[in-house]
């Protein structure tokens, strides 16, 4: 059995000083070596353009790379190490005990022998890219002395499979660190009967702030130039993805948004396609309640009328501590299904997942390459893009969907959104579904398409697919109001252009308040006439009767409108959670009038607490900080900051814009949403727009840390400049790597 995987969401949260906390130098290299990668750094040229960008191009794909690479680590090395070091499940050799956890799970699924095997057996274009990539990153350390990398001093081309696709959040993630700790810590004890109670982490939770993205394919019949439009909005981590295109004299010439690290354009488009992913397509992890039997000191799970051995392994964890390194053995239990990862109901259950790295890598940079639909087609049909869903268009005038990629095949009696008995061969896996068995759209009659992570059955109006025609674990999110939000800008609309496309995609509406704000006035109308509240909270009820449920800078009531419904969302998400039901579903259908007048009161006193009045216009609220290069960002109330109107992705705000981290100021501080954003007019000509959160550096020093931040806040693109000629024209400079 292979323990490896692809991990599909980059460690978002470590503070970069403890990243650094124990720098190490890069090896010197061999004189042999040295020349060598300084005669390959010749065979690449970068262009900076006036934004910071890197437009690489080399003779071969693999030069390329190179320089991608290279140029990735210029503007943020530690983010680059950061991912990797992640990835192979080495954080607590950074990050120290705390870390150790987040390791293993990692380790559960990554062997670099396993990977080494994989690169060894790789085709042979596929390890010159791998080499390629480790060289580039390797000659980046050897040019920069003063670097110093808080762990991988040397880069070896196997490293690459170990993140071999772009998304954030999904597959290895959704494993819980806590119970997974919890069952292994002081080594694996055989489950305990009675039944135990399920954690709260076990609900299946379908709010994540702000989560998501939202992809728009338009096709000719509905633009005004005659051609296809494409609208890339990922809504991720602020910085997690730079701006990058990548050029090469064997066909590469991709333009988008590169995950930290990655060889490839995870979205974006090159001459003649695009592509953009949105998380969350199909069922693609199961878990499996596996009947535990210990036997002689050994541990046996049931299979049909078998007792089946479990495979143990012993997995080292080293992990930093004040007076150096030390390290802990945990051993693990594995099923024929997947490993061992937490107990519950008196039984240990297994995850499996994909585990196709080799696969992956390949389609995440062949994709790039496609010239037409058949090409990309192609591409998805080796069925390892396991996250997301993917909005396409081209040239060709085809606008196209995939509702997910890699979709095993099951027995659809089965409940899979929850943990199936493993000890019945019936839930196993029979392979995967073709790409034409799973939810796609090509050419829909309507001209367009769009998915906001929600289900696919509105994704084309009326032409979109049927609930009758897929089994259930093919889709698995409900809708959500961002997807009641793009139908409406994209319905009945005609002559869309790059500019009202971005505005589409701007649009200031916010639907999740039109079900909520009725219920409030109800509850409030009904209040008898000497209630002290029917006066008392007389004015935000006029305030919100008189909102148009559109945010803007200058508007109070959106301030007063979001409180009201965050302090809502804050308090019954976990009823919502523990019932497998939407926030906003439970919102509406089982809150006391009672409870939707004292989230009112909350909202109101809040707001005056923090700002001195209730009436405070958002933009004074909602603002946009980036301070220093910290992979957290601190914040700071008395620091610079932009406004910005665009608000959570939870009340169907297309322009997604919300925080993650406990809130330790009185403003609100973006953190993820709307990150690189891109929308593109297919012909004969590339036409392509673009924005990118703050900047393309991670440098504060950078001229470039900065100088998109204004812009971003106001929804403002700046032109994408795609041919070299342009980019020419707008040089800030123009150097090989290590000048």
């Amino acid at each position: 059995m292979q323990r490896l995987h692809t991990p599909f969401a980059l460690i978002c949260f470590v503070s970069i000083s403890a990243a650094v906390a124990a720098p190490a130098a890069a090896p010197k290299a061999p004189a042999s070596e040295a020349a060598r990668l300084k005669a390959a750094a010749q065979r690449v040229t970068i262009l900076r353009d006036k934004w910071g960008i890197p437009h690489i191009y080399g003779k071969t794909d693999a030069d390329a790379v190179f320089g991608m690479v290279y140029a990735q680590a210029e503007d943020d090395f530690h983010r680059v190490e950061l991912n990797f070091i992640n990835a192979m499940g080495r954080l607590a050799e950074v990050e120290g005990e705390a870390a150790l956890y987040r390791d293993l799970r990692m380790k559960l699924f990554i062997n670099p022998d396993e990977l080494k095997r994989q690169y060894a057996i790789a085709p042979a274009w596929l390890q010159k890219l791998m080499n390629a990539w480790a060289d580039g990153l390797n000659y980046y350390l050897q040019t920069h002395p003063d670097v110093k990398p808080a762990l991988l001093t040397r880069f070896e081309p196997w490293m690459a499979l170990s993140f071999s696709e772009g998304s954030i959040g999904g597959d290895i993630e959704t494993i819980d660190i806590k119970q997974l700790q919890e069952l292994y810590a002081n080594g694996a004890k055989a489950p305990l009967m009675p039944p135990v109670l399920m954690s709260s982490s076990d609900g299946v939770d379908l709010d994540k702030e702000p989560g998501g993205s939202n992809g728009f394919a338009i096709a000719p019949a509905l633009t005004k130039n005659g051609r296809a439009l494409l609208m890339i909005n990922p809504h991720t981590s602020f910085y997690f993805r730079p701006e990058i295109q990548v050029h090469s004299e064997e066909g590469l010439n991709a333009y988008g948004a590169v995950t930290w690290g990655q060889f490839f354009v995870y979205q974006g488009f090159n001459d003649r396609v695009g592509w953009m992913h949105t998380s969350g397509g199909g069922d693609v992890i199961d878990e499996y309640l596996e009947t535990i039997i210990e036997r002689d000191g050994r541990f046996y799970y049931q299979y049909g009328s078998e007792q089946r051995p479990l495979e143990a392994v012993d997995i080292a964890l080293p992990y930093k501590t004040s007076d150096g390194m030390a390290s802990k053995t945990v051993r693990v239990y594995y099923s024929h299904h997947g490993p061992i990862v937490r107990a519950r109901d008196g039984k240990w259950i297994a995850v499996r997942l994909m585990n196709e790295p080799l696969k992956a890598l390949t389609q995440s940079f062949i994709r790039t390459k496609a010239r037409n639909y058949k090409a990309f087609y192609k591409s998805m049909e080796l069925r390892t893009n396991s996250s997301n869903n993917t909005v396409y268009a081209d040239a060709d005038g085809n606008i196209a969907y995939f509702h997910g990629n890699f979709i095993p095949r099951r027995d659809p009696r089965f409940d899979w959104k929850h943990p199936v008995d493993g000890s019945d061969p019936a839930t196993e896996w029979h392979g995967l579904h073709e790409v034409k068995e799973t939810i796609t759209l090509f050419n829909p009659k309507n001209g367009w398409i769009q998915n906001t992570n929600n289900w696919p059955y509105t994704a084309a109006g009326s032409y979109s697919p049927k609930v009758k025609d897929y089994p259930g674990y093919m889709s698995m999110n409900p809708e959500n109001p961002r997807g009641i939000h793009a139908v409406r800008v994209l319905e009945n609309k005609k002559n869309f252009t790059i500019d009202s496309l971005i505005a589409a995609a701007y649009d200031t509406q916010l639907p999740a308040f039109e079900p909520l704000l009725p219920q409030l006035f109800a509850a409030y109308d009904e209040l008898p006439a000497d209630d002290a509240r029917k006066s008392s909270l007389a004015p935000q009820i006029a305030a919100l009767r008189g909102w148009d449920m559109r945010y803007s800078l200058a508007s109070t009531a959106t301030s007063l409108a979001i409180y009201w419904a965050q302090d809502l969302w804050t308090t019954y998400q976990p009823a919502a959670k523990a019932r497998e039901v939407q926030v906003l579903d439970y919102l509406q259908a089982a809150l006391t009038p009672q409870q939707r007048l004292e989230a009112l009161e909350h909202a109101r006193d809040k707001l005056t607490t923090d700002f001195g009045n209730w009436q405070t216009p958002w933009g004074e609220i909602n603002r946009f900080q980036r301070l220093t290069g910290d992979i957290v960002q601190p914040f700071d109330d008395s620091k610079p900051s932009l406004p910005v109107p665009f608000a959570s992705a939870n009340w169907g705000s297309l322009a997604a814009y919300g925080t993650t981290s406990k809130q330790t100021t009185k403003r609100i501080y973006g953190e993820r949403g709307n990150s690189f954003v891109a929308a593109v007019e297919f012909g004969p000509r590339i036409k392509a727009r673009s924005i990118l959160a703050g900047g393309q550096s991670g440098n504060p020093a950078s001229p470039h840390f900065y100088d998109q931040a204004a812009m971003y806040a106001r929804g403002e693109f700046k032109d994408v400049l795609f041919y070299k000629q342009d980019v020419e024209k707008n040089l800030e400079r123009r150097y090989h790597p290590g000048e």
